[in-house]
């Protein structure tokens, strides 16, 4: 404010909001209808590379440095970002994140897109998406 006045403290505070926006919508986006699952002692399970979304898509991944293998990151968070690595088996975005986030600023279309993913990844297990209350992210 002293520098650039008014002006800089307004454009301080709007460049302030969208990073925090992006970040919370890349959040949302990682972890979307995903929970750990309880198991029969009624406790939770290891974190594991299933409890984020994964994607493999090269041009997004070289420009965010990896951040669409963050599943990696959940099961081995010291690793460094350069060397994460790409699992099979975690769920699977079905884009890279540049079109996922905007999918993710249009709720209807994002829940098209991904609620049948979060159902088929609970598929036989509806106890565990459901277990804490009748609809989980709207799903029915």
């Amino acid at each position: 404010g002293l520098l650039w006045g008014w002006q800089g403290v307004v454009f301080f505070l709007g460049q302030s909001f969208f990073a925090a926006l992006a970040l919370e919508i890349i959040n949302y986006i990682e972890h979307y209808g995903l929970h750990r699952r309880v198991n029969e002692k009624g406790r939770f399970e290891r974190v594991t590379p299933a409890h984020s979304w994964n994607s493999n898509y090269l041009l997004t991944n070289l420009a965010l440095f990896q951040l669409q293998r963050h599943s990696d990151h959940h099961a081995y968070a010291k690793r460094r970002y350069q060397v994460l690595r790409h699992y099979e088996e975690s769920p699977q975005l079905p884009a890279g994140y540049a079109t996922m986030y905007v999918l993710a600023l249009i709720p209807p279309l994002w829940k098209k897109v991904m609620n049948p993913r979060v159902e088929a990844y609970y598929e036989g297990e509806l106890d565990q998406l459901f277990r804490d209350s009748k609809r989980v992210n709207n799903i029915a």
